[in-house]
């Protein structure tokens, strides 16, 4: 009893030492500072220049844009996923042909601008107009859209195809031994065992790929599809209104916000039996 009474009592823990005030600091706060104030900047924009009438003349616009964006992104999202099947597969092949022309094709539409892809179908092929009429194929890139659907397609395909790929190498190779063990006939164990995996794998990628797109579409305006930043520039040429741009930037978050979430609830719902 005579040791329990001589124990010292409690003592709070000591206090952190201080930080210094390093120079890494003081540009982060400038640089925080920066933003904060360019926030302040564009909500008194909006909140000062805020006009009614034009809203409601253009928002319409905007709506329509909208749709022609979410299309067309959809669309290409959707080609280029079917289209990057095979490229991967040629990219895993041990077929030297087929592997060394699908790994150019990969290294060309990763490797160049999305802009220049554009550029390269809707100008260039519109110089050869005659022999694309010959064949009956200039309904096809006569049209603006046409072109900027078949670039995204091309494009997307090329990242879709090394984030499949990339998914299907990261399956642990006891998956396919066990498969071949049970007797399963190596298209089940493809469509059924990997293919699954791979998918929740390649899930978080995916996921940055159609956001990239459809940040990425805006390049279409410059081709006259009248996309959201499309109706965006011809509100601003008839107003003069940086808020038209204001409005355009509002949208994009909100859809890739919208985006992000939805790939979060997805990942979590489809890998919650991977979590102990």
């Amino acid at each position: 009893m005579s040791h329990i009474a001589t124990l010292i009592p409690p003592q709070a823990p000591p206090a952190a030492p201080p930080k210094p005030f390093t120079a890494g600091r003081f540009f982060g706060n400038v640089f925080m500072g920066v933003w904060l104030a360019l926030a302040v900047g564009v909500f008194m924009l909006i909140v000062n220049g805020w006009d009614p009438e034009k809203f409601a003349k253009y928002g319409p616009n905007y709506l329509s844009g909208l749709g022609v964006t979410l299309l067309l992104v959809g669309v290409s999202i959707t080609l280029g996923g079917a289209l990057s099947l095979p490229i991967a597969f040629a990219r895993m092949s041990k077929n030297p042909v087929s592997s060394w022309l699908s790994a150019a094709y990969v290294y060309f539409f990763r490797g160049t601008p999305l802009l220049t892809q554009l550029f390269l179908i809707y100008y260039g092929l519109g110089s050869f107009s005659a022999e694309l009429k010959s064949l009956g194929l200039w309904w096809f890139f006569r049209d603006a859209w046409n072109c900027a659907l078949l670039a995204f397609t091309l494009n997307t395909a090329a990242y879709q195809a090394e984030i499949l790929r990339g998914a299907i190498e990261s399956v642990p190779r006891g998956q396919h031994e066990g498969a071949a063990a049970l007797g399963l006939p190596k298209k089940v164990t493809f469509f059924k065992v990997i293919l699954p995996q791979a998918l929740i794998v390649a899930l978080r990628p995916y996921g940055n790929e159609i956001i990239l797109m459809i940040k990425g579409s805006a390049i279409v305006a410059i081709v006259t599809v009248l996309d959201l930043m499309g109706q965006t520039r011809l509100a601003f040429s008839r107003t003069f209104d940086p808020q038209t741009y204001i409005w355009a930037a509002l949208i994009y978050l909100l859809i890739v916000e919208l985006l992000r979430n939805l790939w979060a609830w997805l990942d979590t719902r489809l890998t919650r039996h991977l979590k102990r």
